[in-house]
């Protein structure tokens, strides 16, 4: 992300705020003014803004984001080249392994679930589209950095640490490094419960013609109800030809 050399504190401030709020999946006024650190009215001053706009509603005491953004969201979404190159094939995937099929990007050095879509036997998560998760901790991510210079991939973890979000998740650098390097060598990814207790998932990641990554993509399930051979054979099969074609489409077509 470019910082501005002039920056609007005001616009900064209502984004601050809806961040807030979507990071607390709602929130108070004196909560919110604990968090951004300025007076209740000034506070109020931008809430009422952005409820007037519908960029936020309010319900009772609490704040939360308003319906303006999902035309934004699928307007950015539609525009995103790897999302219609990949939406598709993400179903196709979803239909035969009957799993959850995720498409995720790396923006401001985060992963963002772009396109997510259910097979018949799929499990509900905490995704959704829009969602951002560290690229640490998921298959999806790992894929992504795998295919990114080592520099920008220390950068990343500088920036956004290695928060251990199970007693599976990587915090170790040099190992992260390690499985990025195998990762490199097969194309794909394994996540085993690092971001969720119970889940696992396989990913591969997306490359332009310069082998440098523009996504991922994945398919999860729950741990308990998958053999070693799905798991280590099957599914990355299954991720690495949906992959492929998709690169095929985002590359030469």
């Amino acid at each position: 992300m470019v910082e501005p050399k002039h920056p609007v504190r005001t616009v900064d401030r209502s984004f601050e705020i809806i961040e807030i709020v979507q990071e607390l999946d709602g929130a108070g006024v004196s909560e919110i003014s604990e968090r951004v650190d300025i007076g209740k009215s000034s506070v109020h001053n931008h809430l009422n803004t952005l409820v007037n706009r519908e960029y936020l509603s309010k319900e009772g005491d609490e704040y939360h984001i308003g319906i303006s953004f999902l035309g934004l969201g699928a307007y950015a979404r539609n525009r995103t080249e790897i999302y219609d190159d990949a939406r598709q094939e993400i179903d196709k995937l979803a239909d035969e392994t009957g799993e959850l099929a995720n498409l995720l990007i790396e923006r401001n050095k985060m992963g963002v679930y772009l396109y997510q879509t259910e097979g018949e036997n799929a499990v509900e998560l905490d995704t959704y589209e829009g969602k951002q998760v560290g690229l640490h901790c998921t298959g999806l991510g790992k894929a992504i950095l795998a295919f990114r210079p080592r520099e920008e991939v220390e950068n990343i973890l500088d920036t956004r640490g290695m928060e251990p979000l199970t007693e599976q998740t990587i915090t170790d650098r040099e190992r992260f490094f390690d499985e990025l390097d195998e990762i490199r060598s097969h194309k794909y990814a394994f996540d085993r419960e690092e971001r969720l207790t119970g889940l696992c998932c396989v990913a591969a990641p997306i490359t332009n013609a310069n082998d440098r990554s523009v996504g991922a993509i994945s398919v999860a399930c729950p741990i308990h109800r998958i053999s070693d051979e799905r798991f280590y054979e099957e599914l990355p099969d299954s991720v690495l030809g949906t992959a492929n074609v998709i690169e095929l489409k985002h590359n030469y077509s």
